[in-house]
């Protein structure tokens, strides 16, 4: 194992930070090293995560393994206890190119971690790209300062913090000089991005200048968001601004009013259909995904049901559904539980609606003509992130944008030809 090899779970700012990590550990000449990047967002994230580092010892017996990442950062201890591993780092020192040179010279601590609750500063890393993917992605916002009742994710990544504008848009040259064609804003509360910085800005003027500053760059997407914080220059951005794509994956969670109260959620189930039905009247074509939890602690049927007509009613085309996972020091873990067996239950029926509405969607997308960023493979996703394949891949560049015909679907992808085929 010449090079560092990174397993990620999670977040698409994972994603990014995996390869800020990539980056520092090459340069420090790094070799022999797993690094297991982990996730705290259920405790099957968590299970995965110690699977993989088992795995790892097994499948490279000499190498060094370093686990980071916010379940590191939350228990540290548990990770530095299991025999598999060498060193566990925090979300903090994960990304300082310091730590890296200090482990590549060997004598490094096997714990470090600081208290993330202590952080105020967000560090700008000039990333050049993405290994192996088409798209890439700018950090520009860290942490959350909100406290949802089922969320551990302020304990590992700390308060809310902003990147300045300037950094982000020359992070963003840089990737479209590097031949990147999209490029998604990600980070863990993107709305709450421009609140610590002088003149307090929004999303929707970082979006505007970011258009107007890299003229160059064809396609901008965001990740997911919370719809309580949609301001009025991101929707007139949507209704303005062609390069921003018609997709946005909501932060919902539930459908239900009183779930969505004990849930320390800051909207209700009709600020969510107003949201979208307003951002449609804006932008017809956008599309909806959206963060659903089945089996919230005290959720009774009726309840749940209400979440289920939800995904009808605001026409959520994606899905990503979690069946409830308890979480260690958050107060839904102190609330009655669901049985588990009746959260995965639901969980399937969630998912079941969520595929009945994705082949509906896709259904309506045959013939119509869309541009396909090309991944390895042949595949690719359209404008809406509707997944794609092309039947000809034959002169198909990963990382290009390809106009294409959508001819048919098959399992819940669409097939497509090159538009200029007749």
């Amino acid at each position: 194992m010449r090079t560092p090899r990174i397993v990620t779970f999670g977040c698409r700012l994972n994603t990014f930070e995996s390869e800020v990590m990539r980056r520092h550990a090459q340069a420090a000449g790094i070799r022999e090293t797993v690094i297991v990047h982990t996730c705290a967002v259920t405790a099957e994230a968590e299970r995965q995560a110690r699977q993989a580092i088992r795995r790892a010892r097994r499948e490279h017996p000499d190498a060094r393994i370093v686990v980071t990442g916010c379940a590191a950062q939350i228990a540290p201890d548990r990770y530095a206890a299991m025999a598999e591993v060498d060193h566990v780092l925090g979300n903090r020192e994960k990304l300082r190119p310091e730590t890296w040179r200090a482990l590549a010279a060997g004598g490094a601590a096997r714990l470090q971690v600081a208290d993330i609750a202590t952080v105020r500063e967000i560090a700008g890393h000039l990333v050049e790209g993405f290994d192996g993917r088409s798209r890439a992605f700018v950090q520009i916002q860290q942490g959350c300062d909100h406290r949802c009742t089922f969320c551990v994710i302020p304990m590992g990544r700390g308060p809310s913090r902003s990147l300045p504008p300037a950094e982000i848009v020359a992070q963003t040259r840089l990737l479209v000089a590097r031949g990147y064609r999209e490029v998604v804003l990600t980070g863990v509360d993107l709305t709450s991005w421009g609140t610590d910085l002088p003149e307090r800005p929004r999303l929707g003027h970082l979006v505007r200048r970011l258009l107007r500053e890299v003229p160059g760059l064809p396609r901008l997407r965001l990740s997911s968001i919370d719809p309580a914080e949609v301001d009025p220059a991101l929707a007139r951005a949507f209704a303005e601004e062609e390069r921003l794509m018609p997709h946005l994956h909501l932060s919902v969670q539930a459908g239900d009013d009183l779930v969505l109260k004990r849930m320390r959620r800051r909207h209700g189930r009709a600020d969510v259909l107003r949201l979208v039905a307003e951002l449609r009247r804006l932008r017809p074509d956008l599309v909806f995904g959206a963060d659903l939890i089945a089996g919230f602690p005290t959720e009774d049927e009726a309840m749940f049901a209400r979440t289920l007509d939800l995904v009808e009613e605001a026409e959520f085309t994606f899905l990503h559904v979690f069946p409830y996972s308890p979480r260690p020091g958050t107060p839904a873990a102190r609330m009655p539980q669901v049985p588990r067996e009746v959260r995965r239950e639901r969980a399937a029926r969630l998912r079941a609606r969520g595929e009945a509405m994705l082949e509906r969607f896709l259904a309506a997308e045959v013939g119509k003509r869309r541009t396909l960023l090309v991944e390895r493979g042949g595949g690719g996703h359209t404008e809406h992130f509707a997944p794609a394949r092309l039947a000809e891949t034959e002169g198909a560049v990963a990382g290009q944008l390809t106009p294409v015909t959508i001819t048919g679907t098959s399992d819940g992808v669409l097939l497509a030809r090159p538009a200029d085929h007749g």
